[in-house]
This record gives C-alpha cells, sequence and structure tokens, in this order.
C-alpha cells in the first residue's frame, strides 16, 4: 500500500475532494486525523473508515482559527506518535460579486479560511514533521491560483496567496526533509457547486476542453502520489489538475 504506516491530516475532510482524499488515503494504509466544522459528516466518515479496517479520527476543527490547527496535529501527535502528510484542503467559495461591490467582512472570512488557514495549518504541521526528519504538505489551491475569474476576487487572491505561500515553504524546509507542494483542481463536482442549477454547472464544464467537470477521486489520485515515496523528488511545485482549462 502506498501510504502504509503514514499517519496523515486531512482539512476540509468531511465532504467532497477531503472527503474523497480520506477513504481513499485510508485504502492505501494511512492513519487518519480528519478535521471540519461538519461534526456529523466528520464523524460519520471516521466512523465509516474504522469500520472497513482503517484506522482514522476526526477533530472538530475550523482552519481560520490559530489553535485548532494546533489542537489538530497534537491529535495526531498523541493518537498516532508522529505526523507525516498533511492535506491542506479546507476551503470555501464566497460572494460572487465585483471587487468594488464586495462585503469587507466575506473578503475577510474568504482570506482567513482559504489562506491564512493553510498558514496556519503549516505553522505547526511543519514543526511536528521536523522531529521525523521527512514530511509531505499538500496545499489544495485552484486553477485560479494561477488565473483571475470575475466576481470572485477573494477567493482568486486567496489561492494565489496558497501558491506563494507554498513555494516559500518549499524553499525553506524541502533540504530539511519535508516536501511542499500545491495542486490546483479546476471545477470539480463538490458541495462548492451544489448551489448551481444544471444550466451553470454544464456552462462551467464547457470552459474545460475535456467537456465535463472533475470528480473528487481524480484529486484524490494525485494527493496519493503526493503524500507518498515515489514523489521523493517533488517539491515547490504546482500541479494543475484541470481538464485542459489553463491550456487554452
Amino acid at each position: 500500500m502506498e501510504l502504509e504506516n503514514k499517519v496523515a491530516l486531512i482539512t476540509g475532510a468531511a465532504s467532497g475532494i477531503g472527503e474523497s482524499t480520506a477513504l481513499m488515503f485510508a485504502k492505501e494504509g494511512a492513519k487518519l486525523v480528519l478535521t471540519d466544522i461538519d461534526e456529523e459528516n466528520g464523524k460519520a466518515l471516521a466512523e465509516k473508515i474504522n469500520k472497513d479496517g482503517g484506522e482514522a479520527i476526526f477533530i472538530k476543527a475550523d482552519t481560520s482559527v490559530p489553535s485548532d490547527s494546533e489542537k489538530s496535529v497534537d491529535a495526531a501527535i498523541n493518537k498516532f506518535g508522529k505526523l507525516d502528510v498533511a492535506v491542506n484542503n479546507a476551503g470555501i467559495g464566497g460572494e460572487r460579486l465585483p471587487v468594488g461591490e464586495l462585503n469587507t467582512e466575506n473578503w475577510d472570512k474568504v482570506i482567513s479560511i482559504n489562506l491564512s488557514g493553510v498558514f496556519y495549518g503549516m505553522r505547526y504541521q511543519i514543526p511536528a514533521m521536523l522531529k521525523n526528519g521527512r514530511g509531505s504538505i499538500i496545499n489544495v489551491a485552484s486553477i485560479l491560483g494561477s488565473v483571475g475569474y470575475a466576481n470572485s476576487s477573494a477567493y482568486v487572491a486567496a489561492k494565489h496567496g496558497v501558491l506563494g505561500l507554498t513555494k516559500t515553504a518549499a524553499l525553506e524546509y524541502s533540504a530539511k526533509g519535508i516536501r511542499v507542494n500545491s495542486v490546483g483542481p479546476a471545477f470539480i463536482k463538490t458541495p462548492l457547486l451544489e448551489g448551481l442549477d444544471q444550466e451553470s454547472k454544464d456552462q462551467l464544464a464547457g470552459l474545460h476542453p475535456i467537456g465535463r467537470l472533475g470528480e473528487p477521486d481524480e484529486v484524490a489520485e494525485i494527493f496519493v502520489w503526493l503524500a507518498g515515496n515515489r514523489s521523493s523528488f517533488a517539491t515547490g511545485a504546482y500541479y494543475p489538475l484541470d481538464g485542459g482549462y489553463l491550456a487554452q
């Protein structure tokens, strides 16, 4: 199994990409610390993994709160004795308005979860990994980490920030055994798109040369590779997974 004996922390694990990642990591042998603000679905996911023969615990945590990130890492150490992998996945979409109309409180909320939350995670994940002498951090950015998208300024700014944060952390810690990479999914079938009608979803699908939206499992596959030993020379990189979106 690709991730046997590795301990992985996944934020935003209760649904969407995070849920698919948790299930795939468990299948590959990882021991899991799952975090989310959705306690009901998060606990249910951990129970399912344990029932199926894996090992998982759930911690209710808000990535925009630094102490919650510390608590999540502490839980990994206390339960499993170490931390090998972190997938900083939690994120929100935010309001869809032009810059001149965007509510400043919404800006702050999106930045605090999508960007500051990634920093808070790494702030506590990295010291834990340094004790092992190795680790892999995967920050979930977006295709919108490298291009703009009208009426999504806070989201776009946060995801651009994740790319810069990832590259900087990789420069600082790769020689110490900690690899840091980011993944840029395009539009994926997750709860972030649930509020859209079918026509809007079809329009989004049409933006991708491949002709469809992505599946959460397709994103989880690259996470498995980045978390495992086969990607041992990969660090400081950005991996778009976008059905050709950025090739246009």
